[in-house]
Order: C-alpha cells, then sequence, then structure tokens
C-alpha cells in the first residue's frame, strides 16, 4: 500500500477497484512496475533476505563487524573467525587471538565469546576463533577426529610424533591446520595469542620479547618457559614467528578458571593488551559474512 492508502469494508482485496485511474495514481504505478522490474537484478546490493539477517545478526551481536567461516574440520564442523573492532581506522594493530586448538582446554572460549557477544571494541582491528578444534571440542579429547595434536601439525620444524603429541602423516595434513594457516596468511595479523591450559602462565619463547612482558602484566600470569620436553616441533606461534613479520605467542590458564571471571576481568584484559576496549561504536547495519 502507498501513500496511506487504506481499505474499507465496502471495498473488500478481491473486488476490483472501479474507481477511474488519475494522472497521479497512474504515475505512481509506473513507478512501483518499473522498480518491481529492477529488484531482480540486484545491482551489486544485498537480497531482502541478506538484509534482514544482517540486520537481525548485528543487533543481536553489535560487536561483530563480519563472522567468515575458513574451513571444516575432520568431521565437518565449521571453524568460524569473528571480525571484531575498527579494521578501517589508521593505525590500531591487527590482531588474531585463537583458543580451543585442544578440545579438552575448552574453558578459554568463554574469553572469546565474551567477546563476540558483547559491546561494540574500539583500538584496535580484532579477529578471533573461538574454537579451533571443534571435533576434539565434541568429543572432549585434545586432538582432532584424526587423533592429532593440531600443535604439532605446523609446517614448522615438523618431525613425525606419535602418542600424546601424534604430529599427523605430514606437515599441515590436516583440515583445520589448512584452515588457519590459510586465514592467517590473508589476514597477516601483527599480534597473534593462542590460549590454552592448564600450564598457567604466558610463553617467554616470542622474537618479540616485549610483547611477551606485556601479555604476562595485563593478564596477570607468570611468564615461563614451554619448551616441550626439547625443541616444539610443528607449533603454530613458533610457525607464525618463523614466516612472518608479527610475533605470536601461547597463553594458558590452569585446570579449572572461573567463566565469570574469564568473560568479564580476561576478556577487558585482552583488549587492554593491544590497546583497545568496549566502546560505544554500533556496526549493527555493517556486518557482514564472508567466506574464505
Amino acid at each position: 500500500m502507498l501513500l496511506g492508502a487504506r481499505r474499507t469494508p465496502a471495498q473488500p482485496i478481491s473486488q476490483p477497484i472501479s474507481q477511474p485511474m488519475t494522472p497521479f495514481m497512474t504515475l505512481v504505478t509506473v513507478l512501483v512496475t518499473g522498480l518491481a522490474l529492477l529488484a531482480p537484478l540486484g545491482g551489486g546490493t544485498a537480497s531482502a533476505a541478506d538484509s534482514a539477517d544482517t540486520a537481525a545478526r548485528g543487533k543481536k551481536n553489535p560487536a561483530v563487524v563480519a563472522r567468515r567461516k575458513i574451513g571444516e574440520s575432520v568431521q565437518g564442523r565449521a571453524i568460524m573467525a569473528y571480525h571484531l573492532g575498527e579494521p578501517a581506522r589508521a593505525g590500531v594493530p591487527k590482531v588474531v587471538v585463537i583458543s580451543t586448538m585442544h578440545g579438552n582446554e575448552d574453558d578459554t572460549r568463554v574469553i572469546l565469546r565474551s567477546l563476540v557477544t558483547g559491546d561494540p571494541v574500539v583500538g584496535v582491528d580484532l579477529w578471533v576463533i573461538p574454537v579451533y578444534n571443534p571435533d576434539g571440542l565434541a568429543a572432549g579429547t585434545r586432538k582432532n577426529a584424526h587423533g592429532v595434536d593440531l600443535n604439532r601439525n605446523w609446517p614448522y620444524r615438523w618431525t613425525d610424533l606419535d602418542g600424546n603429541y601424534e604430529s599427523g602423516s605430514g606437515p599441515a595434513s590436516e583440515p583445520e591446520t589448512k584452515a588457519v594457516m590459510a586465514f592467517l596468511k590473508k589476514v597477516q595479523p601483527q599480534r597473534l595469542l593462542s590460549f590454552h591450559q592448564p600450564l598457567y602462565g604466558v610463553d617467554t619463547d616470542t622474537k618479540k620479547p616485549a610483547y611477551a612482558k606485556r601479555v604476562a602484566r595485563v593478564l596477570k600470569l607468570p611468564r615461563k618457559t614451554f619448551n616441550c620436553g626439547g625443541v616444539c616441533h610443528g607449533t603454530m606461534t613458533s610457525w607464525y614467528n618463523h614466516r612472518f613479520d608479527g610475533a605470536a605467542l601461547t597463553a594458558e590458564y590452569g585446570d579449572a578458571p572461573n567463566h565469570r571471571f574469564l568473560a568479564t576481568k580476561v576478556a577487558r584484559r585482552v583488549l587492554k593488551i593491544f590497546g583497545g576496549s568496549y566502546g560505544g561504536l554500533e556496526w549493527g547495519s555493517d556486518a557482514t559474512d564472508a567466506t574464505a
């Protein structure tokens, strides 16, 4: 209905309107018909269904600028990345934070879920991957569905390991590794932070010691050396530190950290590490989906 037109009981919808067309009504009819014919062409804009989905998602999670399915697990579960913060703002650091690489170390995903479902973020260009190993999470196991420790499967100093640290049939043999590797190559963050459990500390093995010191200070965790009982083979952070200019490191919480503490205090501390914070930006109508 246009221009406040109203049906009356005397003229039901099934009854043809016998009123003669005025010049104004003729013009309106032509315009409406033309728009209806042009609509299917798209013109590069989102469909009504896409727009409705974007608006609904933005209203539900106003912090999310974009979300991306970066790949699938062995069993076909989606590996999702969520884009937060201010990607269009010059001078802010580009950061990726990852959790649940080992499926039985899942408490820290609460930190990332809190960021995704919280208030809009400012001061940082932030990507978060709450669940790197969805099959391991579903099974409650360290390894993926192939029985591979994903943090021994990366193509840097990879070696054939068995047992608890099974490294796979070859470097980057696993779909989860391939997905996250391709994502990191594309994004190339200045800083990468990977959450684990239960060693409670921040790894000092990074090419930028000041980064490790800051993470430890802001998260209020001790600095430690995680040496894997010798050389750490095939880890994500060592691969990234070797390949890119940015710096990557691991932060670990204990066996059973308080979820409320993680969702509130630690989530804010993660933003603070990189100069970010919760802000008042309204990203809702700009939230988009993307596929790597």
